[in-house]
């Protein structure tokens, strides 16, 4: 029997696709529990109308992410910290901490989309990774320097 995803179901496929499997598969679990419909002329007519649907909203928020991008890009970001000897900081500038900076400057970006390899622990001007989409990335100037 040929059905259509309405999930993503593991070790069969993706949403959307449109697959041959046993009767007694898509007829008792399935499309019982809603994972696929039959693929009829109808279905496969409702599924291009769902596709060409979800291509419009992920262009848009493509368009919208390309376009945070570029804001976060045009402000660098200065992070005052307490430091030692050989401007090392006493502490260490996380993702956290340029989370906050950056809220303060109007864009609030959660921390677990600024990529930083380790915490900064050094004055100086450092370049670092905002995944704003999973095609889109920003780089964030980001300044370190002596709290006084």
């Amino acid at each position: 029997m040929k059905v259509i995803l309405r999930e993503d179901v593991k070790d069969l496929g993706q949403i959307g696709e449109m697959l041959s499997v046993k009767d007694g598969y898509a007829r008792n679990f399935l499309i019982p529990r809603k994972l696929a419909v039959e693929a009829n002329p109808n279905n496969i007519k409702a599924l291009e109308h769902e596709k060409r649907k979800i291509q419009d909203v992920v262009k848009k928020a493509k368009a919208g992410a390309e376009e945070l991008a570029a804001r976060i890009s045009a402000k660098p970001i200065t992070i005052k910290s307490k430091a030692g000897e050989e401007d090392r900081l006493f502490g260490a500038v996380t993702a956290m901490d340029i989370a906050e900076a950056l809220k303060k400057e109007g864009l609030d970006i959660d921390k677990k989309r600024i990529v930083l390899e380790e915490p900064i622990k050094r004055l100086g001007s450092y370049k670092v990774n905002v995944k704003v989409h999973p095609e889109v990335v920003a780089h964030l100037d980001i300044t370190v320097a002596r709290e006084e």
